[in-house]
């Protein structure tokens, strides 16, 4: 029987890349309130693995949950999308 297993993606903007290779990516999502039905938003920071440091601070970059690389990297980088200036 095949095992159908579906990976974490989530995307993100790089906050900072002064690691070495290493990133940090602020990832926002929008919540609803139970009791009130506000919507506000939440902000998570997550330490991501960047292998060849290209990721630049106000990239676009898209992450895949993957193997523990350290105690707080358990992220990778995916893909990237360059900032326009």
């Amino acid at each position: 029987m095949d095992k159908m297993t579906t990976q974490r993606i989530l995307i993100g903007t790089v906050v900072s890349n002064k690691m070495d290779k290493t990133v940090v990516v602020s990832i926002t999502r929008t919540v609803m309130h139970p009791k009130y039905r506000k919507r506000f938003v939440r902000t998570t920071k997550l330490h991501a693995h960047d292998e060849k440091n290209l990721c630049q601070i106000g990239d676009k970059v898209t992450l895949v949950a993957c193997r523990p690389f350290s105690k707080t990297v358990k992220f990778r980088v995916l893909s990237r999308e360059v900032k326009k200036i």
